[in-house]
């Protein structure tokens, strides 16, 4: 059934192909308006983002690198403010929501030349100076709740760029232009937490994980989880008192984009939830009352 879907894009496809010959056949017209009505913009794209916010490690860092492109190669750019704020998801400690503060100004000095000869920046932070730049102290905050990045590219004709202008094909996988990054604080355990976990798989096309698994390591003993048929299943496996080594990877299938997972650790707090398109390779737990 997945190679007749993809026959039909292919047909779809043709026929717009076919279109767009039928209105330059008859003078370019219709592009020729379409075209006239287009106002040109600029993205910020992301060429990488890592790290991970530590609820027990302030020095945990978390960074991005983006990239600047215009219709004149980076020559429009005036400027990128760079703002923070902070959502509180967790209530038992109160609200210690901040509102965006600016943190920084990239102005075209500030950026170097990339690999397609566009101007590229770089931000990196530790989790504490994160939190000291939103006036947060111990207590403030918790696992779960989220330090927020947002971009606002300025063009030298005055007009601004930011996430409220993207849409899905700005932020999508071509583009990756979301102009905002939104951290969770994990609190990722200093030790393995022993008990009983419980894996929800779903495939949203019914037809098992076609290949992709969860690849799982306790103390040199591998297991592995997957779903061979079906929308949906459910395993469980346990982690005894006194581990020392505990990993967890998502390994890849052939239609990653039909997967999600959830993990329910043994305190029942779900540890993760990922997908469609889980991110593959290390998988790391989020445990707050362990």
């Amino acid at each position: 059934m997945k190679i007749i879907s993809k026959i039909s894009s292919y047909i779809i496809g043709a026929s717009a192909l076919l279109l767009v010959s039928s209105c330059d056949d008859d003078g370019g017209k219709v592009i020729d308006e379409v075209f006239s009505s287009t106002t040109r913009g600029a993205v910020l794209r992301t060429l990488e983002s890592h790290g991970v916010y530590d609820r027990f490690d302030t020095s945990s860092v978390f960074g991005f690198t983006f990239e600047e492109q215009d219709y004149e190669g980076g020559a429009l750019m005036e400027k990128v403010d760079l703002y923070i704020s902070f959502e509180d998801n967790t209530e038992d400690n109160g609200d210690s929501t901040v509102d965006e503060i600016l943190i920084q100004t990239y102005t075209p000095e500030d950026f170097t030349e990339g690999d397609f000869g566009l101007p590229v920046a770089s931000y990196e932070s530790t989790l504490a100076n994160a939190l000291s730049l939103l006036g947060l102290e111990e207590g403030d905050f918790d696992g779960g709740d989220a330090i927020q990045y947002r971009l606002v590219l300025t063009l030298t004709d005055g007009r601004t760029f930011s996430n409220d202008d993207s849409t899905g094909t700005i932020t999508g996988s071509f583009f990756n232009a979301p102009f905002f990054y939104g951290p969770v604080i994990k609190c990722i355990p200093p030790a393995p937490v022993p008990g009983e976990y419980t894996i929800d798989l779903v495939d949203s096309y019914g037809d098992g994980w076609n290949g992709a698994s969860i690849d799982i390591v306790i103390d040199g003993v591998e297991s592995s989880f997957t779903l061979d048929d079906g929308s949906s299943g459910t395993e469980t496996f346990t982690v005894p008192d006194g581990t020392t080594e505990f990993t967890l990877e998502f390994v890849s299938g052939s239609f990653d984009s039909e997967i999600t997972y959830e993990i329910t650790a043994p305190t029942g707090e779900t540890a993760i939830a990922d997908g469609p398109t889980p991110a593959v390779g290390t998988i790391t737990l989020n445990i707050c009352k362990g």
